[in-house]
């Protein structure tokens, strides 16, 4: 039976729409169900807040499998908040190439840069504090503070998000102002809620926090969610009304914009040459073949330089056949790069300015290079092709 009437969820005058009772046994419901299927993730046998807070960072818009390898080779090699701080831009975009949204680990390196300055080298416990740091928003500090310090401070994210819209079948769209205050008030009500003497339940911001955002990302998903398997399926409007898949409200689309680039593999003793993209590009100061963007007469690029350069007054830029083709996508872009045989000639190594740099094939791994040139240099074509250069 549910705890509640559905028509009683749904009542938009509400500041809180449940009962007490109704919230304490939800909130029960879903700790329980979190202590007996929380995944195992490597961050969650951490409780210092420096680890948690660059597994929230990576998490942003990157799926969990994705990320605990990342975490684990950054945390390696970064162990500490002073170790951020002091870590050189280029190994920090080596270390988070393939993440994409690269201003997220230069707002990390800022923001350990003013935590060693400002506090001690200690991320802050205040919320005041923690939303003065570069790259920290709402969401990243309610998680880091309620995570690490067990504060009673919300934290939604898209799972919550979803979880709340299907919950309280709320009408408003997804992406909208008016939903994104709705169910921040509700998260903060609800976390209030528990830590009052007259309503504690025995869950813990830590581990409330935590089971929202795992239920959403495990068993309320955006497609196909396991209703048979969720703890509140008794409590949910969207199930009652048999229209879970329609909530959230779809928002307006965004419509995809289609690009189509020509990249250039240029080889030379076994090396590649590439090009770093410069301080007010996408992506700066990331490694790339050489790329431009093929636009009609007159148009513009949209997410490239428009032409081919050779990087030397004396080189001279040969491009020969087609090797392969490659599809990418950034945020709403639709990217198909053709990728072309080079070649550089009557350019000196010492003629190359700092932003171009052969490498070795071997040794991408280790550089931070464009999401696209990481797909590229995995390519089957390319690999045997390099292969080939090299035995010439």
């Amino acid at each position: 039976m549910p705890l509640h009437q559905p028509q009683s969820l749904a009542d938009p005058s509400a500041g809180f729409p449940l009962s007490r009772e109704s919230a304490r046994q939800l909130r029960s419901r879903l700790c329980a169900w979190f202590d007996d299927h929380r995944r195992p993730l490597p961050w969650r046998s951490r409780s210092d807040a420096y680890a948690i807070w660059i597994s929230e960072a990576m998490l942003q818009q990157t799926r969990v499998e994705t990320v605990i390898p990342y975490w684990e080779r950054f945390l390696d090699r970064l162990p500490t908040i002073d170790d951020l701080a002091e870590a050189p831009e280029e190994e920090l975009l080596a270390l988070w190439s393939g993440l994409g949204y690269y201003r997220r680990a230069r707002n990390l390196r800022l923001a350990a840069i003013a935590i060693r300055n400002r506090f001690d080298g200690r991320f802050p416990d205040l919320l005041e504090d923690a939303l003065s740091l570069p790259g920290i928003g709402p969401y990243t500090a309610g998680a880091v503070l309620s995570i690490a310090y067990d504060l009673p401070v919300a934290a939604v994210d898209g799972n919550v998000m979803r979880v709340f819209s299907r919950l309280f079948g709320l009408e408003m769209p997804w992406g909208s102002s008016a939903l994104g205050r709705k169910v921040w008030k509700l998260a903060e009500s609800w976390i209030s809620m528990g830590q009052s003497a007259k309503d504690r339940d025995g869950a813990s911001p830590r581990a409330w926090n935590q089971a929202l955002m795992e239920l959403g990302a495990t068993i309320c998903t955006a497609k196909k969610p396991s209703c048979d398997r969720c703890p509140w399926s008794g409590s949910c409007l969207a199930l009652g009304r048999d229209r879970v898949e329609s909530y959230p409200v779809p928002g307006a689309k965004r419509e995809s914009v289609k690009v189509e680039l020509e990249t250039l593999l240029i080889v030379k003793d076994g090396r590649i040459l590439l090009k770093q993209r410069s301080s007010t590009d996408r992506m700066a100061g990331l490694l790339e073949c050489p790329t431009r963007e093929l636009v009609p007469s007159g148009g513009e690029p949209r997410l490239f330089p428009g032409e081919f350069a050779p990087p030397s007054p004396t080189g001279e830029l040969r491009v020969h056949e087609e090797l392969a083709e490659i599809r990418h996508s950034i945020t709403h872009h639709r990217i198909r790069a053709t990728i072309r045989v080079a070649e550089l000639t009557c350019a000196t190594p010492s003629e190359l300015p700092s932003s171009w740099r052969w490498i070795r094939p071997m040794d991408s791994g280790s550089l931070g290079l464009t999401g696209m040139t990481t797909k590229l240099l995995k390519r089957k074509a390319v690999t045997d092709f390099l292969s080939e250069a090299s035995n010439r």
